[in-house]
């Protein structure tokens, strides 16, 4: 190698670009730490969630927020909150949610209960199979006398699904959105919540209630942890530059 190219590749980096890289590098470092913090407390909040809706599932059942309650529902304070209702089914407004479960592909079936304060909860009664899906397949399920139902409050699920959208008037349902049921089905006077019927059979074996998924993923910890092993690799790469940039000044 030449003396030329001897002086070419040792020349050291300039002091503006040694501090340019320097901050890009501090910025990068403090990024991934401010992404690894914000894992850990969101590992936090989803501890705290999954042992609130456990202590909620398991707990005895209390009667669903009434009217004057209503403003304070919140998924916060309520979801899977374990209550029990009594009412007279509306059985021709239900509406039909399609769904996929472990039973297989087929519906939610969405039935208006009608309490005795004049309000309607609408309750998800459980899953039907495509080729039970006409209520006429399933008559026995129709009892006409006051029902006691059981089961886990739910919060709306507007619009539709992440794929597909509600359309309401062609009945084709992908969540069970509350505010458009009722007014599909002329109902008034609507909680702002859902009730997951629990296991409790019902007449003939449909619809199957008690399918509720209580999963809540928890990945927190790993990503956390990728997050801080990349801020350890990014400064540890800062640091080999500081070295070299400082021997090549020498």
């Amino acid at each position: 190698m030449s003396d030329r190219e001897n002086e070419t590749t040792s020349r050291p980096c300039s002091r503006p670009n040694v501090v340019l890289i320097s901050l890009i590098g501090l910025l990068l470092i403090a990024g991934l730490l401010a992404l690894g913090t914000w894992q850990v407390e969101r590992l936090s909040w989803k501890l705290n969630l999954i042992a609130r809706v456990e202590q909620r599932i398991h707990a005895a059942p209390v009667p669903p927020p009434s009217r004057s309650d209503w403003p304070n529902v919140s998924p916060a304070r309520d979801e899977y909150r374990l209550v029990r209702a009594r009412g007279h089914f509306a059985y021709d407004k239900e509406t039909l949610v399609y769904a996929a479960t472990e039973l297989g592909a087929g519906f939610w079936v969405m039935t208006p209960l009608a309490l005795d304060d004049g309000t309607t909860v609408l309750i998800n009664r459980g899953f039907v199979p495509t080729d039970k899906r006409e209520a006429s397949a399933r008559a026995q399920s129709q009892v006409e006398s006051d029902t006691e139902v059981t089961g886990l409050m739910r919060m709306d699920e507007p619009k539709g699904s992440l794929l597909r959208s509600n359309r309401p008037q062609e009945g084709r349902w992908y969540s069970r959105d509350i505010g458009a049921i009722a007014a599909a089905r002329g109902l008034s006077g609507v909680a702002p919540y859902f009730i997951d019927a629990d296991a409790s059979p019902n007449p003939g074996g449909l619809p199957v209630g008690g399918l509720t998924r209580v999963v809540f993923p928890n990945n927190h910890l790993i990503y956390a942890l990728t997050w801080f092993c990349l801020a350890l690799m990014s400064a540890a790469m800062l640091i080999l530059f500081w070295r070299s940039a400082a021997r090549a000044r020498r």
